[in-house]
């Protein structure tokens, strides 16, 4: 069975359109390249930082977003579980806890 190979053809490159939005919401961001970009959001318990990069041989955008949230070594077991569960139950993507960071 052969692999069926399309071409897209697109006005506006993913990343352009990311950083529309970002500059349209006056978020600070940085682009790394053509393919990436780094955004800072405020929010109201902590500040947000979303990376974003396009693959292009996937047709992909990857998502990977950071907050500075603390787990208490008391709770740090309960929230590996909750993690557990949430990730069992995605398609796509997962959660993590940094240990180290307790984040």
């Amino acid at each position: 069975m052969e692999l069926l190979e399309l071409e897209f053809s697109r006005e506006i490159h993913p990343v352009d359109v990311i950083e529309q939005v970002a500059h349209n919401n006056d978020w600070s961001f940085e682009r790394a390249g053509d393919d990436e970009i780094s955004i800072s959001v405020a929010g109201s318990w902590t500040d947000y930082h979303v990376s974003f990069s396009w693959m292009e041989d996937f047709e992909a955008l990857h998502l990977a977003c950071a907050f500075d949230i603390k787990v208490p070594e008391t709770r740090t077991l309960e929230v590996m579980r909750l993690l557990s569960l949430i990730n069992e139950q995605m398609l796509f993507g997962h959660f993590d806890l940094w240990e180290q960071e307790g984040a």
